[in-house]
């Protein structure tokens, strides 16, 4: 079942204020594959989702990353080479996504190995990461998937102007708490999780 994607549709339309019918008319198809959608039984393909975003009014790459996390649970890595930041870190994020799929690593190479062979949702990337620097870790991540939203996690503030040029979305003064995760995902360049999810 396509929750997510049925859920983003059902709120888009309606504050477009149209009707499933309208819509379908809009589109050139029956009110039942709207209702489909809707209902989380179908997904629209490529060519639909364009006229979709047109419609609606939003980016086709929003509703392709809806569809992409509608799919499965999203992924969610946390790299720091402190294993005590990460027992304290990991809880936290399991409790504010419990629907997403968490894991983490102390070595940057590992979590490159990961992001190769899953999808990645969201990335927290400690910024001193040994030889490797968490900017050239979010650098890789991109180019393995665009898509991937990067948070930076850092004990010094003087390092957020520079995290700002590397395409992150956000950035986060360690220790990493419920509420700030929380005001993070409210920020991500590519949304995930459902509204209800990051309040």
């Amino acid at each position: 079942m396509s929750t997510l994607l049925a859920d983003t549709l059902r709120k888009l339309r309606a504050e477009r204020g149209l009707s499933q019918r309208e819509l379908a008319e809009r589109l050139y198809v029956t009110r039942s594959t709207v209702a489909r959608w809707e209902g989380g039984s179908r997904l629209p393909d490529a060519a639909m989702v364009s006229r979709l975003s047109q419609c609606l009014g939003v980016d086709a790459n929003t509703l392709l990353g809806v569809i992409e996390a509608s799919e499965t649970s999203p992924n969610v890595i946390m790299v720091d080479d402190r294993k005590i930041v990460l027992t304290g870190g990991l809880p936290v994020l399991e409790e504010v996504m419990p629907n997403a799929t968490v894991v983490g690593f102390t070595r940057p190479s590992e979590a490159i190995e990961y992001a190769r062979a899953n999808r990645v949702a969201l990335a927290f990337l400690d910024i001193e990461l040994g030889k490797v620097s968490g900017f050239d870790l979010c650098h890789t991540l991109l180019d393995i998937n665009p898509r991937t939203n990067v948070v930076y996690l850092t004990a010094y503030v003087e390092y957020s102007f520079d995290a700002w040029g590397t395409g992150a979305s956000g950035f986060m003064l360690k220790p990493i708490t419920p509420e700030g995760v929380r005001k993070q995902l409210k920020n991500l360049r590519y949304p995930f999780l459902p509204e209800g999810a990051r309040e």
